[in-house]
């Protein structure tokens, strides 16, 4: 039998609701792990982990992305700005745009700061700012062959200014590596225009598709930056603060969770039905038997391999490990991996 319109609506609300709780639980985590690399590990290492992460997610993301957002055919400092508009707006991160020339194209964050929600600001260094600038914005000229386009950077998030704010500049002249990104820091964007934003064709960018793309943006960041972290750290270290920071944010964010995905604080079966509902805002095929929870291709690990694949597994099991153990009645967990795909199995504590 064929479901009503109005079944299907309630269907992908009810999914839209899990695919939210995944997006804001990776999100925390991303920033429980700055957090803890920052404090224990310095700034020096902040900034060189945010080079590697950022300059990973340019080299994955930024090419292949400009036809799904329609860029083409933009002369190179227009398409620059308006992708870090659309594909940050696109991933929950507000930023506002502004044209001045073919040569010239402003972009602003608007806070509250995604990548430093909260207070979370105040534990970050500067160190992280410079990173990203000179590992995905420094770098769009070389991407698009362009030698002569590079980044000026007018403000930043961490010295209390007005946000991260510049403008992508093509040149008359062929930039050194060290001319790609600039400061000017007595320069001011031109004035707010509402009309000139650009915005995701709306026949392809729907509520579940906004919300997956939500999610998949906070998940990236925690996939490459964990594997990052290690090329930084050294697997050990990034699996011992990663695993630290991950089981910390299962404490804390199991409330939250729950109730954004209606789940209750109860027995066993109870967190089973949570695990369920959360893998299922991970689009993963999940079937619930007599052994435990069978998670069928887990989204968090496609594409990975070898150390890479079993860092990110680790880390991301105890994030789960966390929201049980933060219940009333604490309960253990086992993770079995299997061809088809990994068993999680539920005991009181």
């Amino acid at each position: 039998m064929s479901k009503s319109e109005s079944e299907l609506r309630s269907e992908s609300g009810e999914l839209t609701q899990y695919i939210d709780a995944q997006a804001h639980l990776h999100h925390a985590y991303f920033l429980g792990l700055q957090l803890m690399v920052s404090s224990r590990c310095g700034p020096e290492t902040m900034g060189q982990w945010m080079f590697n992460l950022f300059r990973r997610q340019h080299e994955a993301k930024f090419l292949s992305s400009f036809q799904k957002l329609g860029l083409q055919g933009l002369p190179d400092a227009v398409a620059c700005a308006q992708y870090h508009v659309l594909a940050n707006n696109i991933g929950g991160v507000g930023v506002e745009y502004a044209y001045e020339h073919d040569r010239k194209a402003w972009v602003r964050f608007r806070y509250p700061r995604w990548m430093y929600h909260g207070p979370t600001i105040c534990g970050i260094p500067i160190e992280v700012s410079r990173g990203f600038l000179e590992g995905w914005y420094a770098h769009n000229g070389v991407s698009l062959e362009n030698p002569n386009l590079g980044f000026v950077c007018v403000s930043e998030d961490m010295t209390g200014e007005f946000g991260l704010c510049g403008y992508f500049l093509e040149y008359d002249h062929v930039l050194s590596e060290t001319e790609r990104l600039r400061f000017a820091k007595d320069e001011s964007p031109p004035a707010f225009n509402a009309a000139e934003q650009p915005v995701p064709p709306p026949d392809q960018w729907n509520r579940l598709r906004l919300a997956k793309a939500n999610r998949n943006y906070a998940l990236e960041y925690v996939r490459n930056g964990l594997c990052e972290l290690a090329q930084v750290l050294g697997s050990e270290r990034a699996s011992e603060l990663g695993c630290h920071a991950a089981k910390l944010i299962g404490l804390q964010y199991f409330s939250e969770l729950a109730e954004q995905v209606g789940a209750v604080d109860g027995d066993t079966e109870a967190a089973y039905d949570f695990l369920e509902r959360m893998f299922s805002g991970m689009g993963d095929d999940v079937v619930r038997s007599t052994e435990g929870l069978l998670q069928k291709d887990n989204r968090a690990l496609r594409g990975l391999s070898g150390e890479e694949r079993e860092l990110v597994s680790l880390c991301w099991t105890e994030l789960f490990a966390g929201t049980l153990q933060s219940q009333r009645v604490r309960k253990s967990l086992l993770v079995t991996s299997y061809a088809e795909g990994q068993l999680w199995s539920v005991s009181p504590a």
